[in-house]
């Protein structure tokens, strides 16, 4: 890379800065390469906005497969409909980067448990990937030969949180919110939940497995713990956690699959 092109790459870097008890760090948003590559040692974390024009969403409708836009139309609301045909073409055009492929002509996969993967016919059997979509953002991670989940939620203040807590978070979890002062609740309860939707999405099982049989903490930093599986040891170590910071009012946490990687955070051009 020549010293001009670095000097550009630098200036392309977002910086969102994440205020912990005692220190500080951040997530980097970058401009990615225009042919990204994985390798086993990495994860990557790609942040957009689904608030695209009108001409941006009609072009990306013509990406998506007859059962995605099935979806799509389901939506009431055109704003609704709008958010996914985005989400799911962005997802398309990256995928198409990694892969050299073309968006329009990958195929999607589930599991019985609704996690999306790619086809065997469409290349990248190693790429592993995962998307969570709250309000104005969507967030996509990848791997290679390593399952990740990730998942993204607006904070938006809830009147029942303690009984969202009470019926979902484990003891421990439940014990840790408690103690904390009212005004770091908000954030440390959608910490616990992103946390805890971002592993049960890398495990693949969805909500068939239940939010109370393991427990995560709570805290504002960017490691995170898996700190206890009930009756599972094995799983405390099989997974790593790590907090994202998005953006403003966001909470965000990714789940991944072994703890020898490094992040990498790109941010889609609109």
């Amino acid at each position: 890379m020549t010293e001009n092109n670095a000097a550009r790459r630098v200036a392309a870097c977002r910086t969102v800065s994440v205020k912990l008890s005692s220190q500080r760090s951040q997530n980097i948003w970058c401009a990615p390469p225009e042919n990204p590559k994985l390798d086993a040692s990495e994860v990557h974390v790609w942040r957009a906005s689904v608030d695209q024009p009108a001409s941006r969403i009609h072009s990306l409708r013509h990406l998506l497969a007859p059962d995605e836009l099935e979806r799509a139309d389901r939506f009431h609301f055109r704003r609704d409909r709008d958010n996914f045909i985005a989400a799911r073409g962005m997802l398309r055009v990256i995928l198409g980067r990694y892969l050299s492929a073309r968006p329009g002509q990958l195929e999607f996969r589930h599991s019985a448990y609704g996690k999306p993967s790619l086809a065997l016919d469409s290349g990248g059997a190693e790429v592993r990937f995962n998307l969570s979509h709250s309000h104005n953002l969507v967030l996509y991670a990848f791997t290679l030969g390593r399952e990740v989940g990730i998942d993204l939620e607006y904070m938006r203040r809830q009147e029942e949180m303690d009984g969202i807590a009470e019926r979902f978070f484990s003891a421990p979890e439940i014990s840790a919110l408690r103690a904390l002062p009212a005004g770091l609740r908000l954030e440390a309860f959608y910490n616990c939940w992103t946390r805890k939707e971002a592993y049960i999405k890398a495990m693949g099982e969805g909500l068939s497995f239940p939010l109370d049989h393991f427990a995560v903490s709570i805290g504002s930093r960017e490691e995170v713990l898996l700190l206890d599986v009930f009756g599972c040891p094995q799983e405390n170590t099989r997974w790593s956690l790590r907090q994202l910071k998005p953006g403003e009012g966001y909470a965000a946490a990714i789940a991944v699959e072994g703890s020898d990687w490094h992040l990498r955070c790109w941010e889609a051009a609109d």
